[in-house]
């Protein structure tokens, strides 16, 4: 039995709520099925840690053969730092002298600190600290793949590439990229040919850029609906995914997680019934993350939460629509909840790494107890 059937059976009691629980024994079998996976397709597994934003994961990762970890800001960065970890990318434009400084001491800590660029600005301005520090920056600049998010555009890609390697205190090592769920730039919900073109396209790009000139070692790509597609194709060196370790309703919906996969679940406590059709939870907005629309396509999201009956599997009866601070509305489809004052209802983040990201402490089931664990990046905004 894992926890979440024991919490079911009145074996485990879930200390407080609102609360989310980890299994670690089925966040392990992520870490290991992941590894293994990327072992077998020659590639280089490079976590990013913003799913669980804690040390003691980033470590459990590592010690199964990750290469080194992936973290978006500096701050969070400075938290894997202190907690172990030596090899660390940032994937996010290095802009803005207090992010600049913050990396200078950074690079003292770890063995390896490879930072990211998008633009020339981004890049002169690493030039600069370079310089002015009497070092030599190790980066990689991100192409924009489809996503349309941060990222130079391909046709640009090749001419800054040049002018980045141009330069004497960077180092250009390698190019990288965040695509998921896209196809000839638009969404899709093909796994296979979304991955295998994110890695056409950029293995296409380092070549392009080799020839005229730059030495691109490197080429990192990949999230959790990719990085098996895009790892298989011998195109690329590394992958990056980050939800795979503790899953969610989403991923399930992507096809790159089975329901059993999923290593967590957020529990709340019905603290009033004033009508048959809904009940109120005592989480709300500062709980269950609301980054995710409703009703859209592809995925049609039902709520806020998925809500998980007594038989373990989900309650389509149950739907978390509205919410304040301080209060989740459960409403009934049928018309009656079937909820009591005082029961602790289990549900099922739609993403989960915004979930985490809500929580001061998790609560970490370990043989059959759960154990307090602080979220250390969490809030880590630099």
């Amino acid at each position: 039995m894992n926890v979440f059937e024991k919490i079911r059976a009145g074996l485990v009691t879930v200390p407080e709520t609102p609360s989310l629980v980890v299994d670690k024994s089925v966040a392990w079998e992520n870490i290991l099925r992941v590894q293994e996976a990327v072992d077998q397709a020659g590639c280089c597994l490079r976590p990013h840690v913003k799913t669980h934003k804690m040390p003691y994961f980033t470590n459990l990762q590592l010690k199964a053969g990750a290469a080194g970890i992936t973290c978006a800001k500096v701050s969070e960065a400075e938290v894997m730092a202190a907690g172990g970890a030596r090899d660390i990318f940032l994937a996010y434009p290095m802009v803005g002298e207090f992010r600049i400084r913050r990396a200078l001491e950074l690079r003292q800590k770890v063995d390896r600190l490879i930072l990211a660029v998008d633009s020339i600005e981004g890049a002169h301005a690493l030039e600069k600290a370079g310089a002015q520090a009497g070092i030599r920056w190790e980066v990689r600049l991100e192409i924009d793949t489809g996503a349309r998010r941060t990222g130079v555009l391909r046709e640009q890609a090749v001419s800054l590439a040049k002018a980045v390697a141009a330069l004497p205190h960077l180092r250009l090592t390698g190019i990288y990229t965040f695509k998921s769920l896209v196809f000839q730039g638009q969404p899709t919900t093909d796994n296979e040919a979304a991955g295998r073109e994110e890695a056409e396209l950029m293995y296409d790009m380092a070549q392009a850029i080799r020839q005229e000139g730059p030495d691109i070692r490197e080429i990192s790509v990949g999230s959790t609906p990719t990085w098996l597609q895009a790892a298989q194709t011998g195109l690329v060196t590394e992958v990056r995914p980050g939800t795979y370790i503790f899953g969610d309703w989403m991923l399930t919906q992507e096809k790159c997680a089975r329901f059993s996969q999923i290593a967590v679940r957020l529990y709340a406590t019905v603290v009033s019934t004033p009508a048959p059709g809904y009940a109120i939870l005592d989480g709300g907005t500062k709980t269950f993350p609301m980054d995710i629309p409703l009703d859209a396509a592809p995925y049609h999201y039902p709520g806020y939460a998925i809500p998980i009956g007594a038989d373990g599997q989900p309650d389509l009866n149950l739907q978390l629509r509205r919410m304040n601070e301080e209060h989740g509305i459960l409403t009934a489809v049928n018309g009656a909840t079937g909820l009591k004052v005082g029961q602790v209802v289990e549900l099922v983040p739609i993403h989960v790494c915004t979930a985490v990201n809500m929580q001061n402490h998790v609560f970490v089931a370990q043989d059959d107890s759960l154990e307090p664990m602080e979220v250390a990046a969490r809030g880590m905004l630099v």
